[in-house]
């Protein structure tokens, strides 16, 4: 592009945001015509003031009604992937209440992890998702044995899937030696032998030790009790059940910049505010589309912002959002109404009557549309 015509366009820096003048810069050919030019940014200028909102516009309110009136059709269902039982997801409702109340234990997490296009084929996907699933010593075995008069516990593993996952009975004698103090490791062809040390009378110790190693992580990361890998478009996705967003992004082969992961609160602690209000945003806008619903995405950014205005997540509950409002008649208002009176009047608190909520408490024009301006007129 032009020199003269880049400064063109910069001149209408106090006019339109930074981000629209660096997509019309990218978007402008580089052979345009001055005429062509300054139409562009009349019109561009035209539709920006046109897409702002006037003074005195309630914008909650707007938004509030334009999520809450379709919310009321939505359907509370729970979305079932066949033949695999972890694997559900929530949507409808439940799940646009989970996002905006920012709840910590969500009820179905999950990740899409999307591997770089140099590894992206069908038996690298597969070998990642054998990497990256939990895999507990309990899934391995065939049976367990006891021998209470030799104080033994025989544990049988099953050849087939040692093989599957790639476990030698070498590698778990390893893994195993710490976490059984007190007893003597052997090993058999595909068997490990736990010898009893102790007295004859502690039997209660070899039962202890089997439910114990059962739930011994072998490999893959914590938390992800299943991989599914999943065939969209040209490439493979490995859809997991159950978050781990800060491990496998340390993965070489992962494409760190479009893996996501549904729980919110995850993507705040490990990629920060700023990533936590796009999830917001994403995961939301993704339920009412499920739901063929129509909802400007711009109500759902007024949401989003609300929710990470302070640089903490926080979700619109009591203890979140609500908590932060300067108005004691505002907060009064959501719930718990005594407790915050009697604070407010203990700490003797003035509330100023500047905002929607508590001018409609005690019947007085709201400070917004045409209550915003005051009619002054002289009396004769």
């Amino acid at each position: 592009m032009k020199k003269e015509h880049e400064e063109f366009i910069d001149s209408y820096q106090d006019k339109l945001s930074a981000a629209i003048l660096e997509e019309v810069k990218q978007s402008v050919p580089a052979d345009i015509t001055k005429e062509k030019l300054h139409k562009i940014m009349d019109l561009t200028l035209d539709a920006y003031m046109l897409a702002r909102v006037n003074a005195g516009e309630c914008v909650g309110l707007v938004s509030a009604e334009s999520i809450g009136e379709p919310g009321t059709q939505m359907t509370l269902n729970t979305f079932h992937f066949a033949g695999v039982s972890e694997m559900n997801v929530t949507t409808g409702l439940p799940r646009i209440i989970e996002i905006f109340d920012a709840q910590k234990e969500i009820k179905t997490p999950m990740m899409e992890v999307y591997l770089k296009a140099s590894q992206n084929s069908l038996d690298n996907i597969k070998k990642f998702a054998l990497k990256i699933k939990e895999t507990l010593l309990g899934e391995l075995v065939e049976e367990y044995a006891l021998n209470i008069f030799e104080q033994t516990l025989r544990v049988v593993l099953n050849k087939a899937l040692l093989k599957e996952y790639d476990l030698s009975t070498k590698e778990l004698v390893k893994l195993f030696k710490t976490k059984s103090k007190g007893f003597t490791l052997d090993v058999e062809e595909n068997q490990l032998i736990f010898v009893h040390k102790g007295k004859p009378e502690e039997i209660k110790e070899l039962y202890n030790l089997k439910e114990k190693i059962r739930s011994v992580k072998i490999k893959g990361l914590k938390g992800i009790k299943q991989v599914l890998p999943v065939k969209r478009g040209e490439e493979y996705v490995c859809l997991t059940s159950g978050t781990n967003l800060k491990d496998v992004l340390e993965f070489a082969e992962v494409d760190a910049e479009r893996t996501t992961c549904n729980d919110i609160n995850e993507v705040y602690h490990v990629l920060g505010v700023e990533a936590a209000r796009q999830a917001i945003i994403n995961e939301v806008y993704k339920v009412i589309e499920a739901q063929g619903l129509n909802i400007d995405i711009r109500h759902i950014m007024l949401v989003a912002d609300i929710m990470c205005a302070t640089g903490v997540l926080k979700g619109i509950t009591r203890y979140g959002v609500v908590s932060e409002k300067a108005s004691v008649l505002a907060r009064a208002s959501f719930e718990t109404p005594i407790k915050h009176l009697i604070n407010a009047a203990l700490e003797g608190e003035v509330d100023h009557l500047t905002s929607v909520v508590e001018n409609v408490m005690i019947n007085q024009p709201v400070p917004l549309g045409t209550g915003l301006p005051g009619l002054v007129t002289k009396m004769k």
